[in-house]
């Protein structure tokens, strides 16, 4: 286990072959049909090894922003807006578990014909991913899960969810976005607020009783591959994570950050990526 934060600088490392099958051509943004409506993705860099990146609940694309920027200059890199998120088509109907989202991502790695990539992940599109590796595990060539959640205990999952269908939503809301953003730098915060804010209720509750229901350890099982874990020094502390219900998963901690290390420590975040990304 590795403890980043501040004051850590960035070095990328030389891009290392790798026995896959070269890319289509790379369109910056734009949209594809995906099984719940269109879905928007932002695809661009260059070389032979494909990252895609899944960002979490309320997030979107610009969520991976300084990672993609980051990684293309060595790395054809891919983010999509799950659906009902960012740029992406809401759903006629609410499904929205993690086996429904790992279809957006196999609809997006099909239309661009991606044999092989390396997928990272952010807790909700943790989920997601860890739902499709188990689905694909020959494609996906090394997973990152950042700040993504374990099983949560039945107890617990049924009191949020009757809390969340009462009056009192509004005020569970507020408290998860608190311990969430806890640490958080006050202009991320305030991005994500709003990006939050923009779900609406009946999405947000179909989300987050898809979350709770989900079982990622087996899945994680039948994924054999490369897989790291990052997680804020906060959330190093916390039982319901996944990290604290894998003890023997490779880990990296990041201090000095919230839920989104990405965002609040990009520069820490990246260090971790680039190392990972050397190794496999």
């Amino acid at each position: 286990m590795q403890t980043l934060g501040k004051n850590k600088s960035t070095s990328t490392p030389k891009k290392q072959e790798r026995n896959v099958r070269k890319t289509k051509t790379t369109k910056p943004d734009h949209q594809l049909q995906g099984p719940a409506g269109t879905l928007h993705i932002d695809d661009g860099g260059k070389g032979e090894i494909a990252i895609v990146f899944v960002h979490s609940f309320g997030g979107s694309t610009e969520h991976w922003r300084k990672q993609l920027d980051h990684v293309r200059a060595n790395y054809r890199a891919i983010a999509l807006d799950f659906r009902g998120h960012g740029q992406s088509e809401r759903p006629r109907e609410l499904k929205y578990t993690p086996e429904d989202l790992a279809q957006d991502i196999a609809a997006v790695v099909d239309d661009l014909h991606l044999d092989h990539f390396i997928l990272v992940a952010h807790s909700m599109g943790g989920h997601a991913a860890v739902a499709y590796a188990s689905q694909h595990p020959e494609r996906v060539s090394a997973l990152l899960l950042s700040g993504t959640p374990g099983k949560t205990p039945a107890e617990i999952s049924k009191q949020v969810t009757a809390a969340l269908e009462s009056p009192a939503y509004q005020k569970v809301m507020d408290d998860y976005m608190h311990q969430l953003l806890t640490e958080s730098r006050p202009e991320v915060a305030e991005v994500l607020i709003k990006d939050f804010q923009a779900i609406p209720k009946d999405e947000t509750i179909s989300i987050i009783k898809g979350l709770f229901e989900f079982d990622p350890l087996p899945k994680i099982d039948k994924y054999k591959g490369p897989l790291l874990l990052v997680v804020s020094g906060a959330e190093s502390k916390q039982p319901g994570t996944l990290q604290s219900q894998l003890p023997n998963a490779d880990f990296k901690v990041i201090d000095h950050a919230g839920h989104w290390t990405q965002l609040d420590q990009p520069e820490a975040f990246n260090q971790i990526l680039d190392s990972f990304l050397a190794g496999h």
